[in-house]
């Protein structure tokens, strides 16, 4: 109980701007990989464009993950909190309804980092796309489906 109480003290004090850039990590309740279902992954793939085409955020860098996701992107309108309960909620809405059982169920929270100013964007995005590379899930990123990034990578 300690580590919980400590985990929601970090975020005391903490507020969030439009404008601000974040990086966000996101997991499935019990690190479930769900999305190694490509199927399921796409809906939140389109959850997190439609943030993006509706004005809510700016994607720079996303990549899903089996069982989390990382998502580099400037809030645009609202709060961090609001955005990622909508994309969390719809995300999980779209998937359960499309396979008429509860299997995407989000873990509580997530882990944001907000971008400051001298740090490296496309560095950042380097480290967001390449997070399949590290697992070992490929051995390239353009193998792959489930990523993307508003820069042409090296």
């Amino acid at each position: 109980m300690q580590e919980i109480k400590h985990a929601r003290s970090l975020r005391i004090g903490r507020s969030s701007q439009p404008g601000n850039v974040y990086l966000v990590t996101s997991v499935v309740k019990n690190r479930l990989p769900i999305f190694s279902d490509i199927q399921i992954a796409r809906r939140v793939v389109a959850e997190i464009e439609h943030l993006h085409s509706s004005g809510l955020a700016h994607s720079m860098a996303w990549v899903v993950m089996p069982d989390h996701l990382h998502w580099l992107f400037e809030l645009k309108s609202g709060s961090l909190p609001t955005l990622m309960q909508t994309l969390k909620g719809r995300s999980a809405f779209a998937v359960n309804k499309a396979h008429g059982t509860t299997i995407l169920t989000w873990q509580k929270g997530y882990h944001d980092h907000g971008v400051r100013a001298e740090e490296d964007l496309v560095e950042m995005a380097h480290y967001v796309v390449n997070n399949p590379i590290r697992a070992g899930l490929v051995r390239q990123r353009e193998d792959y489906p489930l990523w993307g990034c508003e820069w042409v990578l090296k």
